[in-house]
Formats: C-alpha cells, structure tokens, sequence
C-alpha cells in the first residue's frame, strides 16, 4: 500500500457471481500478517454453510438469498475477481471501477482498502470470491468478528505507516478495525445542510456520496499526505467538506 493516503471503504451485500481469477490466497491480499484471522473466520464460514438451515438462520438470510450459502461453501475454491469489481450497491454504483482507465484503477489497488467481514481489509484490486456475511454476523466456534478483527487489523494498519487514514467505513466495519491513535486520519460522515447551522445525516446519498469521492480522487489523483492537503483538494474538486467533532469530516451531499 502507499505511504500517502490510504481510503477505508465498507464492503456492500451485495456483489457480482463468477470471476476468473485463481481461488483467494490470504497471504497474497493486502496486509498478509492477517492471513491467520482471514483463514480462522473462512474455515468458520465454511464450515457453517455446510448446513444450510443453520447458516440461513445465523446469516438471517431469506429463502431467495439461500443461493449466496453455496457461495460460502465454495470460498476457497470459487474462482476471483478485484474486491472493488466484485461489490456493487450504491457506493460501488457510483464509484464505477470497471469505467476508470488503467492509471486511475491502479490508483485504487495503491490506496483503496475494502474492510470484509472474512477477510479484513483487502486492496481494491485483491482478487476475492463472492460470499455472504456480515460485519455482527457470530460464527458458531469463534469469538465475535469485533474479538477477532479489531486489535489484529488494528495492528496491521500501524505497520502500514500510511501518512493519512481517510475514513468512509460503516461504523459497523470501524468497529471491525480501529486507526491507531498514533495515525492521522478522519472520519467522514455524509450530511446535508438542514439550515441554521444544523446539518443532517443522510442514508442512501451518504454511500452515493462516498462513491462519487473515491472516483473523483482515482481520476484526479492528488498528493494527499495530510488532513489539510485533503480539504485544499476537495475544495477545488467541488466537494464541500467541513470539520466536524471527534475527528470528523463532514463531507455535505
């Protein structure tokens, strides 16, 4: 990953069947030393999958999404494709990957990190199967994700030595993964202005929102290293973003 900004982005439901690529190898995925938390949270996923009552119950899936516990049952052997070609919804919509050129795609694989719940975070160009599991999902036989998660990815993202974390997760997948506090980052949160100074949190635009940033920062492509350097892009990009409590950025929709 660079040593200049690095994205957290969530993963969605929903993603795109098939790929080509070669089944997943955890220890070729962005940040390898959480191979052994990929493989311990797959094999759990696996395993429960092997009955699909049980997982259609601890998955809470309805009888159309039975069709993703083949998915899980085949996680490690199904063929891949990039984290970021493979979800869709409406950040992934907006963010519109497979339209960028070759420049701005390797932009993303260089500072795009996609926080999934049985891999972690993985570059946006790691090559991931399709499966189905969410971030408060328990597995039978594993402490909770957070218990897994946290402290290793935790971990993992101070050995990064990014020199600033820009923060679109859920807070869901924040829970998953905390930034250091000894790493410069900010979180963002969509909101619109509801006047008199008041702002509001938005639902749906708020995943547009984040979209549309990430694709405008692959094409553009500036030397981010700071908060700072961040808002002076935005700015001049058309973005509003204003700072909020709690380390947060605002970013206005």
């Amino acid at each position: 990953m660079s040593a200049d900004m690095l994205l957290l982005l969530p993963p969605s439901e929903t993603k795109r069947p098939g790929g080509k690529g070669a089944p997943v190898a955890f220890d070729t995925l962005a940040l390898p030393v959480l191979a052994p938390q990929r493989s311990a949270v797959s094999d759990a996923l696996i395993a429960l999958s092997g009955d699909e009552v049980a997982a259609a119950r601890v998955l809470k899936l309805s009888a159309k999404q039975r069709g993703d516990i083949a998915a899980n049952v085949a996680l490690r052997t199904a063929p891949t494709m990039p984290a970021v070609d493979r979800y869709t919804g409406v950040l992934f919509d907006a963010l519109a990957a497979d339209a960028l050129d070759g420049a701005a795609r390797r932009w993303l694989g260089r500072h795009v990190l996609i926080h999934s719940a049985p891999f972690g975070p993985v570059g946006a160009l790691d090559r991931i199967p399709a499966y189905r599991l969410a971030a408060g999902t328990s597995l039978p036989g594993l402490p909770s994700l957070k218990k897994v998660w946290a402290e290793a990815v935790s971990g993992a993202l101070a050995t990064a030595e990014p020199a600033f974390v820009l923060d679109l997760r859920s807070e869901a997948y924040r829970a998953l993964g905390p930034i250091p506090s000894d790493v410069s980052s900010a979180y963002v949160r969509v909101v619109t202005d509801a006047g008199g100074g008041a702002v509001r949190a938005l639902n749906h635009f708020n995943k547009h929102a984040k979209g549309a940033l990430v694709r405008a920062l692959a094409e553009q492509r500036p030397r981010v290293r700071s908060l700072a350097d961040f808002a002076g892009w935005a700015e001049g990009a058309g973005f509003r973003v204003e700072g909020g409590p709690d380390e947060e950025l605002l970013l206005f929709a």
